[in-house]
């Protein structure tokens, strides 16, 4: 969803990017070398767990993190900007005429490995991957020349794109005199463990990173060690309103560091917001921009009673993974936060669901682990508890990992229970077939899941469930697509259309409200339909959806006027 009055559609204009690359001879290399005994790692600080040492990266845009990691307590993130690219390089010693097998562990963004000045062929090799939203290795080789004995690797993003990620750097291959980084030796004992964030159900603990450590373990109350890769832990299971003591060690293949010296978090004492109103058989979703843009700014008590359901706009992320917290804009114009809360609980006497929505344009939650699928439910539930929201909506446009968004969802539901309003607002792109990362969360929690109200905006022609190109705007494309959804496993009481309000309301895409009425009569009725219609009606249809009811206010309610009345109109 929008920040702004209007988005770009996507990352289309990455394929120009990529046919650069490719013509600039950024191609995928194929085949490894084949060790010998002698053969070492030459690269130093592979695994980033002394910070930047050995490397150097342009326009300051590396750091070493915490989080995410593959092994240890450290990796490589890198954000490209402006005209930089983040490039991230080391200079390590090699043997002349000799190969070795150069490869890596990459996620996030645009990621691209390689080394130059081998003295051999062109003097360069490469590799590289788009979008990774798991940890994926990256391999290719080079050969030295009779006179090289120097090689420099690097890695670097693409202009513009997301930060990525790097761990578990090899350069595998004779020893060029430089040697390998030394074998492990027990980790020393972590400092600074901190007790965060607390539920009736959970605590959140943060330490310092340990040289060397490539895992740690958390112990609570002197046992019941849980292990954890990065330098933080939600540890959750525990009882409300009880007194828990924790510890933590670091860890190699060395062995295992002494505890830490033992801190102390009390859980939170158990509150209820309440269940809230059931969500209509048929409903109509609006987006409350918790921000100014130039649409009509809102409080909450002013939101069209046409919307049965309420998606606060935005969640915001911290600097630990997975975890959100909800910041009151002041342009919103609210005298306390107290007022707020109020007022979502007045929405909900009058039978409105409120949910909280993360991610949207801007908007960058990243879950891709146990432990920030655990921070995502915690954090979620500690939001619901304090504010009242009925839900969570996700709005995550920067890519997700349905095996982790699916355990954090499944988290949720369970502090929440059945009452949990559950919405999705993925892109068309998103949901063009079942293999795509959304669809696949989508259908994993399809048992706690109220609808899908797909974005049929800010996106180009689609294929429909036919197999047939549709073009943005009509109303073929509203039910073409939204068929494909419901053939691929959605029941028809999970889907819903998601339209702007006005034609400010989003870059492209706008239709008039009586092409979203033709297009629910068409999938409820097989009537008013266009070229398309579908095999059969789906009288349960859940609804529509709009961004934003600010917008809608901006061009007098025109939309909710028109499209809520229809809307619980339906069969």
């Amino acid at each position: 969803m929008d920040r702004t009055t209007t988005r770009p559609h996507g990352r289309r204009w990455l394929g120009g990017a990529l046919a650069l690359a490719v013509g600039s001879g950024l191609v995928l290399v194929g085949g490894a070398g084949t060790a010998q005994a002698a053969d070492v790692n030459v690269a130093k600080n592979a695994g980033f767990e002394n910070g930047l040492a050995n490397w150097s990266c342009s326009a300051g845009s590396g750091a070493a993190v915490s989080s995410p990691v593959r092994t240890g307590a450290g990796a490589l993130r890198a954000t490209p900007a402006g005209l930089d690219n983040a490039k991230c390089v080391q200079t390590v010693a090699v043997k002349p005429n000799s190969t070795y097998t150069l490869s890596a562990w990459v996620q996030g963004g645009y990621a691209y490995l390689g080394a130059s000045n081998t003295g051999t062929g062109s003097g360069s090799v490469s590799t590289w991957t788009p979008d990774s939203p798991s940890w994926k290795q990256l391999t290719t080789t080079f050969t030295t020349g009779a006179s090289t004995t120097s090689v420099e690797i690097y890695t670097h993003g693409w202009y513009g794109t997301s930060p990525y990620s790097v761990d578990d750097v090899s350069v595998f291959g004779p020893d060029g005199g430089g040697g390998q980084d030394p074998d492990p030796v027990v980790p020393s004992t972590p400092a600074g463990l901190a007790a965060g964030t607390v539920t009736s159900s959970s605590v959140d603990l943060s330490w310092g990173a340990v040289s060397g450590a490539t895992g740690y373990k958390v112990y609570r109350d002197g046992g019941n060690p849980q292990t954890v890769t990065g330098t933080s832990a939600t540890i959750s299971g525990l009882s409300a309103d009880t007194a828990y003591q924790f510890q933590v060690a670091a860890t190699n293949s060395a062995g295992e560091s002494a505890k830490s010296g033992a801190v102390s978090a009390r859980t939170a004492k158990v509150t209820d917001p309440g269940p809230g109103p059931a969500v209509p058989k048929h409903a109509l979703t609006g987006y409350w921009q918790n921000f100014n843009n130039g649409a009509t700014v809102q409080k909450l008590r002013d939101v069209q009673a046409q919307y049965d359901i309420i998606a606060v706009s935005f969640a915001d992320s911290t600097t630990t993974a997975g975890q959100i917290v909800f910041n009151l804009d002041p342009a919103v114009g609210y005298a306390s936060v107290a007022d707020f809360k109020a007022d979502i609980a007045a929405k909900k006497a009058a039978g409105k669901s409120v949910i909280i929505s993360v991610g949207g344009e801007k908007g960058n939650v990243t879950i891709n682990s146990d432990a920030s699928a655990t921070a995502f439910a915690n954090s979620a539930y500690a939001l619901m508890q304090e504010y009242g929201f009925n839900g969570v909506d996700i709005d995550l446009e920067h890519g997700i990992n349905s095996t982790y968004l699916t355990k954090a969802l499944r988290q949720l539901s369970a502090k929440a229970g059945s009452s949990l309003v559950l919405t999705m607002a993925p892109q068309t792109i998103d949901m063009q077939n079942t293999g795509t990362e959304y669809f696949k969360t989508a259908l994993a929690v399809k048992d706690i899941l109220t609808v899908v109200n797909m974005q049929y905006y800010n996106s180009g022609s689609m294929l429909g469930c036919d197999g047939k190109v549709y073009s943005q705007g009509s109303v073929d494309f509203l039910t073409a697509l939204a068929c494909i959804q419901i053939q691929g496993g959605l029941a028809p009481s999970q889907v819903g259309l998601g339209v702007p309000a006005s034609t400010r309301g989003a870059g492209s895409g706008y239709v008039d409200p009586q092409i979203v009425k033709n297009a629910l009569d068409c999938l409820t009725k097989l009537t008013s339909c266009g070229t398309f219609k579908p095999a059969q009606a789906w009288p349960t249809l859940r609804g529509a959806m709009t961004w934003s009811t600010n917008w809608d206010a901006t061009a007098g309610n025109a939309w909710s006027n028109a499209v809520g009345p229809h809307v619980h109109n339906l069969p």
